[in-house]
C-alpha cells in the first residue's frame, strides 16, 4: 500500500485510519457494519466475544475485509496461556512462562501464524516483553504467566525467536508494553499502575527487550502506566501523573528519538481502568495523537468508539492536531499494512492437525 492511497482519502476516512476498534458480537450485523461505515476503522481487533468457531470467525473476518475500502488490520491478542483467543477454535496453547528454549518459542510462533493466517488474520498483538524476573514475580498485574523467561536476556531470546518465527510466517507481531510493565503492582485493567523502578532499572531491564528487538518490530503497544521515579514522566493540566500511552516524552522522545523506532505505535486498549478512571475517551484520543501514537485501540463500547473518533476529527479541524501530525501517522499506517500478508486457505483439518501439533508441543514442555 503507497502512502498516496491514503493521502487520497476524505479528511473523515483518514481519521478512520488511527483506530483499531472491538466489535460488539460474533457476527457482521447491521449493528456491526453501522459502525465500521461510521468510523471507517483502520482496522478490528477481535476477542472471545467475537468468535463461535472456525468457520464463523472467518467469515466475519472475510465480511469485514470486504466492507472496507482500505485493506484492514485483522488483529487478535493470541499470546496463549489466559490470553487464548484461539481456545474454542484449536487446542489451548501453553503460556509464554511455559517455554524453556528458543526452539519452543519458535515452534509456537509458527503454529501461531499458521492457525491465524487460516482464520483470516494478519496481526497478533504479540510478543509480550516485559520482564517479570523473580523479585518481581509475586506482584499482582496479571504480566507474569504471560512473560518469556525470568531475565532480559531470556526474554529477548525466546519473544525474538517466537516474533521471528510469527512474521517468517506471514502475521505480523507487536512489542508490548512499553516502557514496561514488569515492575507494576496493579493490572492497568483495573487502575493506573504506579511502576517505582529508579531510572537506572527501566534501562538496564525494562528496556533491555526493546533496545535489542526493536529493529526487527514492526509495531510497539505502550502501556498505561506512570514512572514517578523517571525524569521522563509528565503531569497533566490537573497536575496528575500522565499514563506513558498518552505521553510525548514516551512515546515520541523516548520510543522515536531515543530508541529510533519508525513503526507503528499502538495504544493498549483505551477502554482499561487504567485510563477511564482518569480520562474521558475523547481527551484520551486526543492526548495520544498528540503523544505521538499511530494507532488508537478501543476495544469494546461502540459509543465510545464514536466518541473517540470524533474527538480526534475535531481537534484535527480545528487545529489542535496539525495534518502534519496526522499524516506522519498515515505514512507509517501504510508502511504497516503494505506488510500485511493475505489469508491462508480456509482448512478446518489443517486446523485439528495444528490442535496435534500444539498437544505435542505441551505434552513436551512438561
Amino acid at each position: 500500500m503507497k502512502s498516496e492511497s491514503l493521502n487520497s482519502l476524505s479528511l473523515e476516512e483518514k481519521i478512520g485510519q488511527l483506530f483499531v476498534i472491538g466489535l460488539p458480537g460474533p457476527d457482521l450485523d447491521e449493528k456491526t457494519l453501522r459502525l465500521l461505515d461510521d468510523v471507517r476503522p483502520g482496522g478490528v481487533c477481535l476477542f472471545s466475544r467475537n468468535i463461535r468457531d472456525a468457520e464463523q470467525t472467518r467469515a466475519l473476518l472475510d465480511g469485514i475485509r470486504g466492507s472496507m475500502s482500505v485493506e484492514p488490520i485483522l488483529s487478535i491478542d493470541q499470546e496463549g496461556g489466559l490470553v487464548d483467543r484461539l481456545r474454542r477454535l484449536v487446542s489451548p496453547m501453553p503460556s509464554a512462562s511455559d517455554l524453556r528454549t528458543a526452539v519452543d518459542a519458535k515452534r509456537l510462533g509458527e503454529i501461531v501464524a499458521e492457525c491465524l493466517r487460516i482464520i483470516g488474520f494478519n496481526v497478533d498483538f504479540a510478543p509480550v516483553v516485559d520482564v517479570a524476573n523473580e523479585s518481581r514475580s509475586a506482584a499482582n498485574n496479571g504480566i507474569f504467566s504471560r512473560t518469556f523467561g525470568g531475565s532480559a536476556n531470556e526474554v529477548v531470546e525466546l519473544a525474538g525467536a517466537f516474533l521471528s518465527a510469527l512474521e517468517a510466517g506471514g502475521c505480523l507481531g507487536c512489542l508490548k508494553h512499553f516502557p514496561g510493565l514488569g515492575a507494576s503492582a496493579v493490572d492497568s485493567h483495573e487502575e493506573l499502575p504506579i511502576v517505582e523502578v529508579a531510572l537506572d532499572e527501566l534501562y538496564e531491564i525494562d528496556l533491555f527487550p526493546y533496545r535489542s528487538l526493536i529493529n526487527s518490530a514492526r509495531s510497539v503497544m505502550v502501556a498505561h502506566a506512570a514512572y514517578p521515579n523517571v525524569a521522563l514522566q509528565e503531569t497533566d493540566q490537573n497536575g496528575k501523573l500522565l499514563p506513558s500511552s498518552l505521553s510525548y516524552a514516551f512515546v515520541t522522545k523516548l520510543l522515536r528519538d531515543e530508541m529510533g523506532f519508525d513503526g507503528l505505535s499502538v495504544t493498549d486498549d483505551l477502554e482499561m481502568g487504567a485510563i477511564l478512571k482518569n480520562y474521558g475517551i475523547g481527551d484520551a484520543c486526543r492526548l495520544a495523537v498528540s503523544a505521538g501514537q499511530d494507532i488508537l485501540a478501543i476495544c469494546a463500547d461502540p459509543g465510545r468508539i464514536r466518541e473517540g473518533y470524533h474527538a480526534v476529527l475535531s481537534a484535527v479541524k480545528v487545529g489542535e492536531i496539525s495534518e502534519a501530525r496526522l499524516n506522519k501517522s498515515l505514512d507509517r499506517i501504510c508502511e504497516f499494512k503494505s506488510r500485511l500478508s493475505p489469508a491462508l486457505d480456509f482448512d478446518t483439518s489443517r486446523l485439528v492437525s495444528l490442535s496435534a501439533e500444539v498437544d505435542q508441543l505441551k505434552e513436551s514442555l512438561k
